[in-house]
């Protein structure tokens, strides 16, 4: 039989698992999602035609921590896969700092060198790891591959890569490492298979969802982005607060907070969540009545077309905008209210197409051509994954 490609995504309250037929076109065999952990647990899994395979959520006395979802997923999985054999596991990882510009297969010493930058992204790199650490006690044998968020962006110049801060800093590491690489990297590979004119030109990738970033691409290649040192850093997200002046976490410390309680306020409690105090998920807030729900969404929409002409101008023009992710994909109003104006930029929006969520929405006379791209990261890191596994 056949054997196959695994890859996890663990997220803050969450664990997506994909499989991949383990052959060239890589083929989806199947998809689970975990949510709600700590809260409202619920599983559910369907094949690549939508079928579906299980579907199960938990009412009382549900997995309560990662570790226990796993256990969840881990049970299904193997009654899903039967003889199948498991040739490789791709994970996403948020962080793979300064020395990871590529995917590498974990070992102890790759491990332990991930476990050193969760300070970095506290909502995610625990997780990422507790994902390895699952599969590396179901699979002993199996070779898992870490992929990285940072990797997409190693390659920026060094005037979009450093802080103001002694040099020294930037060497030890404290520098703009940028995020959600995965996603960029597909939009990219995607422009390459079907828009070959634009990804050799100037393109703004926007991956908005409860994590949200941009990201000039130029020539296919990385050469900024709206995150930094951290993934708190750029637009305003679900709950964290996106860029923030340093002066208000020093006025925050004399006023007695301390790094529990500012770490709370930063990736918990701002952002969409904390500005609209309604939600922080977009679709909520669109539906809502609130004024200061209108008043949170008019916030994202100003950050990402002020980013967007920061980027462009980083690029020294314009050539497409990409909107990718669960609110740069679902989202015809966020789209919309973006482009609306940005006539000065070279941007015609087709009203129409963006509304029927077409693949290209510009107006054929527009200088610049706007694009929905659903992102695949799992792809990504299946692909990665198998072709790190063929070098040995």
């Amino acid at each position: 039989m056949a054997g196959v490609v695994l890859v996890v995504n663990a997220g803050s309250s969450s664990i997506k698992l994909e499989v991949f037929g383990a052959e060239a076109a890589l083929p989806s065999l199947a998809t689970l999602l975990f949510e709600g952990i700590g809260s409202r647990p619920a599983m559910r899994a369907k094949d690549d035609a939508g079928a579906v395979l299980v579907q199960r959520a938990w009412e009382a006395d549900g997995p309560a921590t990662h570790r226990d979802a796993f256990g969840e997923v881990m049970a299904w999985l193997g009654g899903f896969l039967g003889a199948r054999c498991v040739e490789v596991i791709g994970h996403r990882v948020v962080h793979g700092g300064a020395d990871h510009a590529a995917p590498v297969i974990v070992d102890a010493t790759v491990r332990a060198a991930l476990a050193n930058l969760v300070t970095l992204a506290p909502l995610h790199q625990p997780h990422n790891l507790a994902g390895i650490d699952a599969m590396t006690a179901l699979y002993p044998a199996v070779p898992q591959v870490a992929c990285f968020d940072t990797a997409f962006h190693r390659g920026h110049p060094f005037v979009a890569d450093a802080y103001a801060l002694p040099r020294a800093m930037y060497d030890e590491g404290i520098r703009r490492y940028g995020f959600h690489g995965l996603s960029y990297e597909y939009v990219a590979h995607r422009l390459a298979e079907d828009f070959p004119a634009l990804a050799a030109g100037r393109v703004v990738a926007a991956h908005l969802g409860n994590g949200a970033s941009m990201c000039a691409i130029a020539g296919g290649r990385s050469i900024d982005s709206t995150m930094g040192f951290t993934a708190v850093d750029g637009l305003p997200m679900g709950t964290r607060t996106g860029q923030l002046d340093p002066g208000v976490i020093l006025h925050l410390v004399s006023e007695g907070w301390d790094t529990k309680r500012l770490t709370r306020l930063l990736y918990h409690d701002s952002g969409l969540k904390g500005l609209s105090g309604v939600s922080n998920d977009m679709r909520d807030l669109e539906a809502s009545p609130d004024p200061a729900a209108a008043e949170a969404i008019g916030y994202f929409v100003y950050r990402i077309r002020r980013e967007l002409g920061a980027l462009a101008a980083a690029m020294g023009g314009l050539d497409a905008v990409v909107f990718t992710a669960g609110i740069g994909e679902n989202s015809p109003t966020i789209r919309a209210a973006v482009c609306s104006g940005m006539e000065w930029l070279g941007i015609e929006m087709d009203e129409t197409a963006n509304e029927a969520g077409e693949t290209v929405f510009s107006t054929p006379a527009s200088r610049v051509t706007l694009l929905r791209i659903p992102t695949d990261e799992e792809r990504m890191i299946a692909r990665h994954a198998l072709a790190l596994l063929a070098r040995g």
